[in-house]
């Protein structure tokens, strides 16, 4: 089964319902602002992210971070794909190329990548979580789609991720994604396969 990025295999879509919501409290015009003031005063605080994270094994944890990575990636929130990155991070890709060392190097990498497509969409599905101690591994498969310097791309692959819990809290330090063999990306609406491979570096 397909999974849209989301807190676990039971929410699917509430990161989606998240984001949207957190859009519009920023976006809302000032006298709305002011009718939100008046309601909040007789509403509870909403629970920090932190305090709901502490209830979660390290499982669910590093599902989570791996669905804030892809939703940062997509949307192109760099301090929140950073969140999700040791500074240290390693990353290697399924091209012939040398591996990607540090966030600042993959930020530069990921920034210019990022300028050539529009209306991403990356689904993640499958995924196994190992955890021991304070490391752990996860691997998944992805599923990528995106407008390419203006002509629509899909290809699929696999992704495996070395995390580790560093200030209690879990972050990528070695990725390595590679595509699916014997599948290139490919025009969306073509039968053709291109011949030189285009995917996401460092997802």
């Amino acid at each position: 089964m397909k999974k849209k990025f989301g807190i676990n295999q039971r929410g699917l879509k509430l990161q989606w319902v998240l984001l949207a919501a957190v859009f519009l409290m920023t976006n809302i015009g000032p006298a709305a602002g002011q009718k939100e003031k008046k309601k909040k005063k007789d509403q509870p605080q909403s629970t920090d992210t932190s305090k709901t994270l502490a209830t979660m094994s390290d499982e669910q944890q590093i599902d989570f971070m791996l669905s804030v990575m892809l939703g940062a990636w997509q949307i192109g929130d760099v301090e929140k794909l950073h969140s999700t990155y040791a500074d240290d991070v390693s990353m290697v890709s399924g091209s012939w190329a040398p591996p990607v060392i540090g966030w600042a190097n993959y930020l530069a990498v990921y920034q210019q990548q990022r300028a050539r497509v529009q209306r991403v969409r990356m689904d993640r599905m499958n995924t196994y979580i190992k955890v021991n101690g304070n490391t752990g591994w996860a691997c998944y498969q992805w599923d990528f789609s995106a407008t390419l310097d203006g002509q629509p791309m899909e290809s699929q692959g696999q992704m495996s991720v070395v995390v580790e819990k560093r200030n209690n809290q879990w972050v990528i330090v070695h990725n390595h994604t590679s595509l699916t063999p014997g599948l290139q990306p490919t025009p969306a609406n073509s039968t053709t396969p291109q011949r030189t491979p285009t995917k996401p570096k460092g997802l």
